[in-house]
C-alpha cells in the first residue's frame, strides 16, 4: 500500500509521500513515489504515485523516454500544467491496457493513480490527481488537498492545515502528522518518507527532503502528539444520565 498527498495553501505547495511497497513479518521493501522533473528551467514538476509498481515504473521510463527524444509531447513542451496531467493520464492509461489481458488473467489489477504538481511558466502553481481512466481533478479552494492510496486515516489532520490557512512550515509537520497517523494504522504504509515544498512566489525553486526512520524530528513529532492527544482525553466532557438511553 500507499500513502502520498498535496497541499496546496496560499504560502505554495506541500508534497509528501511515503516509500513502503511490501509489509509483512518478514517482508518490507522501498520505492521512491515521489519523483521531481525540471525539464526546462521555466517549470518544474513533482508526481507522486499509487497502485501497480510496474505500471507505475513503465510510466516514468516513458516520461524520462519523450524527454530524451524530444517527443512532440512531453513535460518539456506542455505549455500548461493541466496539460502534464492529461499527459500523464494518457500514458497511465495506454500502459495499464497493453497489459491489462495478461493481469486480468492472473487476476491483478494494473491501474495506478497519480498526484500531479507544481508549476508551468508564469501559470500558478496547482495540484492535480491523475485517475487510471486518464482524466483528472484540481483541488478545490474549499478542499486544496488531494491523497492517494491509504488516505482515510490522515485526511483529518489535513483539514487541520486547511482550515488554519498555515505556513508552509507548518503545513509540512501536519502532512508528516497525517502520514504517521496512517502509518501507525497500516503497516503498509512507512519511512523513510519524501517531502518536496514550492513556494508560491519561488518560482521553480523546488526544496527537496528525506525524512528517514530514525530521525529525530519524526520522535518529537510523535511525542508532541501523543502527549496532547492524552491531554485532550482528560477534557472530554462527562457522559450524564440523559445523554444516553439504555438498551434493556
Amino acid at each position: 500500500m500507499t500513502y502520498c498527498l498535496a497541499l496546496r495553501l496560499h504560502d505554495g505547495l506541500v508534497f509528501l509521500a511515503d516509500t513502503r511497497t511490501n509489509a509483512g513479518v518478514d517482508n518490507v521493501s522501498t520505492y521512491r513515489k515521489q519523483h521531481v522533473y525540471r525539464p526546462t528551467p521555466d517549470r518544474v514538476f513533482v508526481l507522486e504515485s499509487a497502485g501497480n509498481l510496474a505500471t507505475t515504473q513503465e510510466v516514468l521510463d516513458r516520461i524520462e523516454r519523450d524527454l530524451a527524444g524530444n517527443a512532440a509531447e512531453s513535460l518539456a513542451t506542455v505549455e500548461h500544467l493541466f496539460e502534464a496531467a492529461l499527459y500523464v493520464g494518457r500514458l497511465s492509461r495506454d500502459v495499464a491496457a497493453e497489459h491489462r489481458a495478461a493481469l486480468a488473467a492472473s487476476g491483478a489489477d494494473g491501474t495506478a493513480t497519480f498526484i500531479l504538481g507544481g508549476r508551468v511558466g508564469d501559470g500558478a502553481a496547482d495540484i492535480f490527481l491523475v485517475y487510471p481512466e486518464g482524466n483528472y481533478i484540481r483541488a478545490s479552494d474549499e478542499r486544496p488537498f488531494l491523497q492517494i492510496g491509504e488516505a482515510k486515516y490522515g485526511k483529518f489532520m489535513l483539514e487541520l492545515a486547511v482550515e488554519a490557512g498555515v505556513d508552509l512550515v507548518s503545513a509540512v509537520k501536519i502532512a508528516l502528522g497525517s502520514m504517521m497517523s496512517t502509518a501507525r494504522a497500516n503497516v503498509s504504509v512507512g519511512p523513510p518518507y519524501d517531502v518536496a515544498v514550492l513556494g508560491a512566489d519561488a518560482g521553480t525553486d523546488l526544496q527537496e527532503f528525506r525524512v528517514e526512520p530514525d530521525s529525530p524530528l519524526l520522535e518529537r513529532l510523535r511525542e508532541v502528539w501523543e502527549r496532547n492527544m492524552l491531554a485532550a482525553v482528560t477534557e472530554l466532557p462527562p457522559i450524564f444520565e440523559g445523554d444516553v438511553k439504555r438498551i434493556d
